[in-house]
């Protein structure tokens, strides 16, 4: 029986403005990474970018005036941009079904915000 390839798992690098509490409610089909954890800790926008190019699939960030500070389409690399009242796991992990969707349907060099 021919062996049945398997699509490779979505890499996610989450940034230090997003609380690491939140990384066991993404799918766990996703390799997830943060920030820290490649370090990467503060390094500006364009450089996180530039590393996370080619690397990462998608980028989730809080910050959300990197889409409009940064030119995305010159990055390979999706960024998912969480819109809440505050970065702290109460006030994001509610929108964490909507993150995962959006995530999987993520286009390199574009943005995407989900609101809590």
């Amino acid at each position: 029986m021919p062996e049945q390839s398997q699509e490779p798992a979505l890499r996610i690098l989450l940034d230090e403005n997003v609380d690491r509490l939140l990384k066991p409610h993404f799918h766990s089909d996703f390799d997830l990474r943060t920030v820290p954890e490649e370090g990467w800790s503060g390094i500006s926008d364009g450089d996180l970018l530039r590393r996370a190019s080619g690397r990462f699939d998608v980028l989730v960030t809080m910050d959300q005036n990197l889409p409009y500070q940064q030119s995305l389409p010159a990055f390979e690399v999706a960024v998912v941009v969480l819109k809440a009242s505050s970065n702290a796991f109460p006030d994001v992990v509610e929108c964490m079904p909507e993150v995962n969707e959006q995530v999987r349907h993520a286009d390199a060099g574009e943005a995407t915000v989900v609101a809590a």
